[in-house]
């Protein structure tokens, strides 16, 4: 009778289990829903896990360069809620030709270490604020152009308005956390609608996790539900190679998922909006808004323009696409 080796039982027994889980995902199956979209990136890269000082968490990082580029100020991007840093890849070769391209995990996220935050909504803010500063310095970056998204956006206006210094230029992508909550808001929300929302909150707490709640049905639902992901991407696969890596970010431990819900309050409005506080952001700091045809109604791109306003002598830009 042939032998068998115990790597293969474990293999074996590893492959069954990720057959018969509820949830089918783990660890491994992220890193390869990344390298599937990595691989169409033609710029040359490494990756690793940055430690935070004094904790045990770390964050994944990519960092993308030419060899024309390494002088200048980098880039550093941070992705939105529910994302990674594999959602770059549209534009990642054509500015890392420009100035070196950083684009990390947040905590909480993708592949960064996912720890448990504070319920306390400032608190909780101050730990993904402080990671980044962490991340930095581990990395020895001293100025940086820090490019935000939707979440990203939030964190990167908190991180520029605690370290001025660090900052070259903020530009922010479809921001969240700007406006306040309109007082009549919910009055503007069909019946069924608030029932729905109400329901899905209720049982589990945030949107995402009905992902997680599907079971094997999970990828699927994300592949119905963000179509429009597969048309952004078309240019570099025609599969389901985007909103796998998607589902395989949001079906893991909801831990950044759970601290996004303590700094939020219903339909999805911040609890400590930026548009109160971006006049606490040094007045020699460069801002950009850009903002897509498609934002979100809780985005409000007149926020960029508020911001102008409050803002006045220092250099705040506001584009907005018609397409």
């Amino acid at each position: 009778m042939a032998e068998v080796k115990s790597e293969e039982i474990v293999q074996a027994n590893s492959g069954l289990c990720n057959r018969f889980k509820w949830i089918p995902t783990s660890s491994s199956l992220l890193e390869a829903a990344e390298k599937r979209i990595l691989q169409f990136v033609k710029s040359r890269y490494e990756s690793r896990f940055v430690p935070i000082h004094k904790s045990n968490d770390r964050i994944w990082t990519a960092m993308f360069h030419s060899s024309y580029s390494r002088s200048r100020t980098p880039f550093v991007f941070v992705h939105g809620f529910g994302a990674g840093l594999g959602l770059w890849a549209l534009n990642i070769d054509s500015l890392s030709k420009q100035r070196p391209f950083y684009a990390f995990d947040l905590l909480g996220f993708g592949r960064s270490t996912r720890p448990k935050f504070p319920d306390n909504p400032e608190a909780a803010e101050e730990k993904f604020i402080d990671s980044i500063e962490h991340w930095r310095h581990q990395l020895k970056l001293d100025k940086m152009i820090l490019v935000g998204h939707s979440f990203g956006g939030y964190l990167a206006s908190s991180y520029a308005m605690k370290y001025p210094d660090r900052i070259q230029h903020l530009v922010l992508v479809d921001p969240w956390g700007f406006p306040e909550k309109p007082a009549n808001f919910e009055s503007r929300v069909p019946v069924w609608l608030q029932i729905i929302a109400k329901f899905v909150m209720g049982i589990s707490g945030t949107i995402l996790s009905v992902v997680r709640f599907a079971g094997p049905y999970g990828p699927d639902l994300v592949k119905r539900g963000r179509p429009d992901l597969q048309g952004k991407f078309s240019e570099l696969f025609e599969d389901d190679t985007v909103t796998n890596y998607i589902y395989h970010c949001n079906a893991q431990n909801p831990s950044g998922e759970r601290a996004f819900k303590n700094l939020m309050m219903s339909w999805g409005f911040a609890k400590n909006p930026l548009i109160h506080r971006i006049h606490k952001l040094d007045k020699d700091v460069p801002m950009t808004f850009i903002y897509g045809a498609d934002t979100y109604s809780i985005i409000d791109p007149t926020m960029g323009e508020k911001t102008q306003e409050i803002r006045q002598g220092s250099r705040v830009k506001v584009h907005v696409s018609i397409f």
